[in-house]
C-alpha cells in the first residue's frame, strides 16, 4: 500500500511539474511583456519619454538611443523622420546580427510568438494584443517580414503595428523588431 501511495505521489508531482512547464511555455516572458508595454505606452508621447541620447543622424532622419530595451536585444533606437506629413517616430530593436540562418530564424519565430502572447495595457488602461500572420521565411529569398496589428479600443493605437523582419546582410542575417504607427491602405 505504501509503494502504491509513493508511486502515485511521484506521478502526481511529475505531472504537476510537467503541466506547469507546459503552461509557462504558452505565456510570454514577463520581462519582455513589461518592456514592450512601456514602449507601447510611450507611443502616446511619440516615444519622447524613453528617448535617449542622439546618435549619428542618417539621411532624412534623426536616430536616438532608446532608454527602454527588450531583453536580449543588441540595441534599440527611436527614429524620427524629417517628414512634414508624418511626424510620428518609430521604435526599433536589433535582436540578432550573425552568420547562422537557423539562429536568426529561431529568434524571428520566438519574437513573433512573444508578441502574439503578450497582453498589453495601453496608455488609457485598455487591453490590447497583437494579431497577425506568421510569414515563414525562405532562405533562398533572403528576406521575411511578419506584421502584427495592435488590436485595442484605444483609438490612438488604431494604426499601430509591430513588424518583425529577418534580413540577409552582407555577412549573415539580422532580425529586427519595428514598432510604429502607419496608415495601412
Amino acid at each position: 500500500m505504501k509503494k502504491i501511495f509513493l508511486i502515485a505521489t511521484f506521478i502526481l508531482a511529475f505531472l504537476a511539474r510537467t503541466n506547469a512547464q507546459f503552461y509557462k511555455s504558452l505565456l510570454p516572458k514577463s520581462d519582455f511583456s513589461d518592456s514592450l508595454t512601456k514602449i507601447i505606452v510611450d507611443f502616446k508621447t511619440n516615444f519622447n519619454l524613453i528617448q535617449g541620447q542622439e546618435m549619428t543622424p542618417q539621411l532624412e532622419m534623426n536616430v536616438y538611443q532608446s532608454k527602454t530595451t527588450l531583453p536580449s536585444s543588441l540595441h534599440c533606437t527611436i527614429i524620427r523622420s524629417h517628414s512634414r506629413l508624418d511626424t510620428s517616430a518609430s521604435w526599433q530593436a536589433i535582436l540578432y546580427d550573425g552568420e547562422n540562418y537557423n539562429d536568426a530564424f529561431k529568434i524571428y519565430k520566438e519574437i513573433y510568438n512573444q508578441l502574439k502572447r503578450s497582453k498589453i495595457i495601453t496608455s488609457d488602461n485598455k487591453p490590447g494584443s497583437f494579431k497577425g500572420e506568421f510569414e515563414k521565411p525562405k532562405e533562398s529569398v533572403r528576406f521575411a517580414s511578419s506584421t502584427l496589428l495592435l488590436e485595442t479600443t484605444d483609438l490612438i493605437y488604431r494604426n499601430f503595428f509591430a513588424q518583425i523582419q529577418l534580413n540577409s546582410t552582407y555577412d549573415g542575417w539580422e532580425v529586427q523588431l519595428n514598432l510604429m504607427n502607419k496608415y495601412l491602405y
